[in-house]
């Protein structure tokens, strides 16, 4: 049991100075003013800032191996222990668009894997149910239309492990959209040719989110509008974002913060150097790319993301936080654990310097190492 002293966090927007949290069995049991319980060890924050830990919905390798390059339970135990480092204390390992091959090992490490997990909450399927007018890096021989059969088949093998999917809804038939749903997969529109109407027609079927807004997708026009318009205009549809500046240019990370606020969740789209496969990724600055020179992946974490919105989007520092936090478990709809600063939840938590230095982390109400550099 442990009760963290001495710190600060947000709650609703306004920052909490007085407050100690107390965490015991994995949860937060309690926040008080009062005089800490017997049976507590204190952990003094010296004045750091107290935040729920990140959530990365889509990653695809970290700490050295691309997952889809070496699916196995050493690349997921690897990914688990270096994002914990760095302040993601739960992620979705995603799996980009590739052979039938390749999901199935992934899919089979994932199952053997979930067992000792500390952070990895499972799958993220990015495709291959895309559209081939949007692939961005993925390879084209691998993208085809879903037939029912092909998602009823990956889901029994999955058993659970796949949490979320990005699909080009435009090109899929209603029968798998409405089964996916029934398996509580969450969906995302990406990597799609969607105009206005399709999207929306999207939302309303079902799907809650959409995949690195403005990547992969057509862009806004004036006379023209289409997906992304559509997801801005949208009242509850979300959105996930690559705050890195190579992705996405700031300004068009702060206005899209402006018009969405709660609905735009932080992504890394991390990948790692890879010289083999269909994905083979150069670092070239601060971004990855293809060997054709195609942009395919960032080269920052959640925490690098946080910061950027704070110090290049004019974010606020409490919003920026739950770009990375709150929002990300709104939309794996695991926001009754995770997320928030709050009794009941999962008490995965991080230390911060103002200037959002990684200082220590708590997975579970465990302390973890943490890397410095």
């Amino acid at each position: 049991m442990i009760a963290i002293t001495n710190g600060k966090f947000f709650k609703n927007g306004s920052l909490i100075t007085n407050a100690a949290v107390l965490m015991a069995d994995g949860l937060i049991t309690a926040i008080t003013e009062g005089e800490i319980p017997a049976g507590y060890t204190v952990e003094d924050a010296k004045g750091a800032l107290i935040a729920p830990g990140f959530i990365d919905l889509q990653i695809y390798g970290s700490g050295g191996n691309l997952f889809s390059a070496y699916p196995t339970v050493e690349t997921l135990r690897q990914m688990d222990e270096h994002l914990i480092s760095k302040g993601t204390t739960g992620f979705l390992v995603c799996l980009a668009t590739n052979s039938l091959d390749i999901f199935a090992e992934a899919i089979q490490a994932a199952k053997a894997y979930r067992h000792e997990a500390k952070a990895f909450l499972g799958l993220h399927l990015e495709g291959p149910f895309l559209n081939p007018k949007r692939l961005g890096a993925h390879p084209i021989q691998y993208v085809h239309k879903a037939t029912l059969e092909e998602v009823k088949r990956l889901l029994d093998e999955a058993d659970g492990v796949v949490r979320m999917m990005t699909l080009a809804a435009e090109l899929q038939d209603e029968e798998v959209i409405n089964y996916l749903l029934s398996q509580g997969i969450v969906l995302s529109l990406g990597h799609s040719d969607a105009n206005f109407e399709q999207a929306n027609q999207a939302f309303a079927d079902g799907f809650t989110t959409s995949t690195h807004l403005f990547n992969a997708m057509p862009p806004i026009h004036h006379r023209n509008p289409n997906l992304p318009a559509a997801i801005l205009n949208h009242p509850s549809a979300m959105a996930s974002i690559i705050a890195d500046g190579a992705h996405v240019d700031f300004e068009m990370v702060k206005l899209s913060y402006k018009m969405m606020q709660e609905r735009l969740f932080l992504i890394t789209d991390a990948v790692t150097a890879c010289d083999i496969g269909p994905y083979q990724h150069i670092l070239n600055g601060d971004r990855f790319v293809m060997p054709d020179g195609t942009i395919s992946g960032s080269n920052i974490t959640l925490r690098d993301a946080v910061s950027n919105c704070v110090n290049h989007c004019g974010i606020p520092p409490h919003a920026a936080l739950a770009m990375a936090s709150a929002h990300p478990a709104a939309a794996l709809q695991i926001q009754d654990k995770y997320g928030e600063i709050a009794p009941g939840k999962t008490a995965s938590l991080l230390l911060l310097s103002d200037e959002f230095v990684l200082q220590k982390v708590f997975v579970a109400g465990v302390e973890h190492l943490i890397s410095i550099n």
